[in-house]
């Protein structure tokens, strides 16, 4: 082939990829399509691949494809880059999320055993009266008691006074017959007249000792004491 029918094949530098220029050549018989002045104006800033020595004209096409491989490489590391950091940030927004929510119920749950807890043990009738039906001794017992314990409470009681907090039995005294009477004192003073102060100390007792009122109300089952 002769060195004009291969100007056409130019590079735009030494490290670019050859690209394919115009074929220049004159048809069989007819007018010159254009002449060679004309192709080496077009090319003159280009380095054409047959100014290149052959056997460099492989490095060349080799270094350009080197070149854009790693430039792909470094816009697919960039964007799995990118991609990672936004799962962890995602990720991170879902933790905090479920933390805040999981300290949020504790914190609920914190509050609601506190009230309970205030309700149960520090609630006391609306008014001390001079005596009490065994209605209202009762009504009172479940302003103190916590519900789910009321019954067992309740059957202890029943068996142990019939709901009189006036009912003695030697030193034994009140709705729990508490051994001696003397003990409730430890809640208030009035203990021989008030009923909240009897229940007050017969819960607490029962809590102490056998961890609830049922399971006083089962060890009384097998003992007909507590």
């Amino acid at each position: 082939m002769s060195r004009s029918s291969v100007r056409g094949f130019a590079v735009a530098s030494a490290t670019a990829v050859t690209t394919v220029g115009a074929v220049v050549g004159i048809a069989a018989g007819g007018p010159a399509a254009a002449s060679n002045d004309n192709v080496e104006a077009t090319a003159a800033d280009s380095t054409l691949l047959a100014d290149i020595p052959v056997g460099q004209q492989a490095q060349v096409q080799t270094a350009s494809l080197t070149q854009q491989a790693d430039a792909q490489s470094a816009q697919a590391s960039a964007a799995a880059k990118k991609s990672a950091e936004e799962a962890a940030r995602r990720q991170a927004a879902r933790d905090a999320k479920s933390k805040k929510g999981a300290a949020d119920k504790a914190a609920k749950d914190r509050d609601l055993e506190k009230q309970s807890a205030s309700r149960s043990t520090d609630r006391s009738p609306l008014q001390t009266q001079s005596s009490y039906t065994v209605a209202e001794v009762q009504a009172i017992a479940r302003q103190i008691v916590p519900a789910g314990q009321f019954q067992c409470f309740s059957h202890i009681v029943e068996n142990e006074s019939s709901w009189n907090y006036r009912a003695s039995n030697g030193s034994a005294y009140g709705l729990v017959q508490a051994l001696p009477g003397t003990k409730m004192s430890s809640v208030a003073p009035d203990w021989q007249t008030n009923p909240a102060t009897q229940i007050k100390w017969g819960l607490n007792y029962m809590n102490q000792r056998y961890g609830s009122p049922c399971g006083a109300w089962s060890f009384w089952l097998s003992h007909n004491s507590y």
